[in-house]
């Protein structure tokens, strides 16, 4: 009983994962999700960059539409998120990342999306394994989106680190050939100076 259960929570736990997206420069991508009248729609994001070279803002624009088409979160040039919409209208959501406003890069978003959906208590079950396993499976969704939200941030930390490195290296360079100039004229102008001009 117990290998099944833990087959359970791990077969659970591989179902949740973080979504990737690409965003090219002037585009925008929408997902849909269908809810119930009093389940809540969370969508946590991430806006990271993979190229260690790319600077510019790492930020979009988030938005969250009814099924009415109606503009329920607007959020504009944001680099990251976590935006909780209790829901009133039952019917398919539609939330968008946009890169419209930026022509310079691609942004990398990852984002999940999870929320709490309403149980009708007559259907419950007195099981407390059942209760617990759903328990345990709320606890490793919030740690694996942790995880992912680490991730990016990682990469987008290491990709400043590298940048950074990379420009202090030339800065090393330039500081060395000008060090070397300079004793290159140092030399010159003391040998000049204890020369021996003598007139004929």
């Amino acid at each position: 009983m117990k290998f099944l259960v833990c087959l359970l929570v791990l077969a659970l736990a591989s179902v949740v994962s973080a979504h990737n997206v690409l965003l090219l420069p002037w585009k925008r991508q929408c997902f849909y999700e269908d809810v119930k009248k009093g389940d809540t729609l969370a969508v946590s994001f991430q806006v990271g960059n993979r190229d260690p070279q790319a600077g510019g803002q790492l930020a979009v624009d988030f938005v969250i539409n009814d099924p009415h088409g109606n503009q329920v979160v607007k959020q504009h040039e944001v680099p990251d998120g976590d935006v909780q919409v209790p829901i009133q209208v039952p019917g398919r959501y539609e939330y968008c990342f946009s890169n419209e406003f930026s022509g310079i890069g691609t942004k990398d978003v990852t984002f999940n999306v999870h929320g709490v959906i309403v149980i009708d208590l007559n259907q419950l079950t007195d099981d407390a394994l059942d209760q617990e396993i759903a328990k345990l499976n709320q606890v490793v969704q919030e740690v694996r989106n942790e995880q992912s939200y680490i991730v990016v941030r990682e990469r987008t930390h290491r990709n400043t680190a590298e940048s950074t490195n990379a420009r202090v290296k030339w800065w090393n360079i330039l500081q060395l050939g000008v060090v070397a100039v300079n004793s290159l004229f140092q030399i010159y102008y003391l040998k000049r100076f204890f020369e021996v001009k003598t007139l004929v």
